[in-house]
C-alpha cells in the first residue's frame, strides 16, 4: 500500500462523514485527489459543499464527474416525485440510490490506476446510517476484492485498498474525530432536501443523525437550518 506522501483518490460528496475522511487521508500523510460526482441528484448544494471542502483541507485537485445515474429513478434523491421521509422508516429507505456506492468506488479505481494511488478513502458509516446495503462493511471488503481482481494494477503487484475509517464509529465519534483534525462542519451540507443556498431542512434522517451527533459531543450545531 502507498505510504506517506503517496496519492490518495478520496470520495467526496460534501457532506460532514466525507470531510471528515478527506482530513484523516490528509493527516495520513496522503496527497488527495478528491473526487465527487454529479449523478442527478435534487440538492444541487452538495457539490458546491464538495468544492469549498476540498478547497479547505488541500486537496491536490477536485474532479466532478457527470454520472447521471439519477436518470435510473427510484430514489428520493434523484427524483422530485419521490417525497424525502421526515421520519424514521422501516428497510432500505427511500433515499438510497441504486448502486451508487459501487458506481462511484468503480471510478475512483480508474482514476487510482491513472494517477498511480493504491488508496481510495470513503466516507460509508454502518452504525448511524440509514440501512443502506453499500455502507457495510460486507461491502467494501467484497469491492475490494473486485480491485484485486479487475485491475493491472493489483495483477503487477500494486494492490489498491478500499479505506473506510469511519465505518464503525457513531456520528457522535465522527464529529470529534473531524473537529480534532481541524474540519470546519460550517461547509459542510448533509441534509437530503437542503434550499438553493445549501440551509437545511432539519427534519430528515440526515440532519436528524447529525445534530444528534453535535449534541452529543456538546460542540455548537454549525448547520445553517430554514
Amino acid at each position: 500500500m502507498g505510504g506517506a506522501g503517496s496519492p490518495a483518490v478520496v470520495l467526496v460528496s460534501g457532506g460532514l462523514d466525507s470531510a471528515t475522511v478527506l482530513a484523516i487521508a490528509r493527516e495520513r500523510g496522503h496527497r488527495c485527489h478528491a473526487l465527487s460526482f454529479d449523478y442527478g441528484q435534487r440538492h444541487r448544494a452538495e457539490l458546491e459543499a464538495a468544492r469549498r471542502v476540498a478547497a479547505a483541507l488541500g486537496a491536490v485537485e477536485h474532479r466532478v464527474l457527470a454520472m447521471p445515474i439519477g436518470e435510473f429513478g427510484h430514489s428520493a434523491l434523484t427524483d422530485p416525485a419521490i417525497p424525502v421521509p421526515e421520519r424514521p422508516t422501516q428497510g432500505i429507505p427511500a433515499t438510497y440510490v441504486p448502486a451508487r456506492n459501487t458506481i462511484f468506488l468503480a471510478c475512483a479505481l480508474g482514476h487510482a490506476e491513472v494517477i498511480g494511488a493504491q488508496d481510495i478513502y470513503i466516507g460509508v458509516n454502518a452504525v448511524d446510517y440509514s440501512g443502506y446495503p453499500d455502507c457495510r462493511p460486507e461491502f467494501i471488503a467484497a469491492f475490494e476484492r473486485v480491485a484485486a481482481l479487475a485491475t493491472k494494477a493489483a495483477v503487477e503487484g500494486r494492490g489498491i485498498r478500499i479505506h473506510a475509517p469511519l465505518i464503525e464509529l457513531s456520528k457522535a465519534d465522527i464529529i470529534r474525530r473531524g473537529a480534532a483534525l481541524g474540519v470546519d462542519y460550517a461547509l459542510t451540507v448533509s441534509c437530503y432536501q437542503p434550499d438553493e443556498s445549501g440551509r437545511a431542512c432539519g427534519r430528515c434522517d440526515s440532519c436528524r443523525l447529525r445534530r444528534a451527533g453535535f449534541e452529543q459531543v456538546g460542540i455548537a450545531d454549525p448547520t445553517r437550518y430554514r
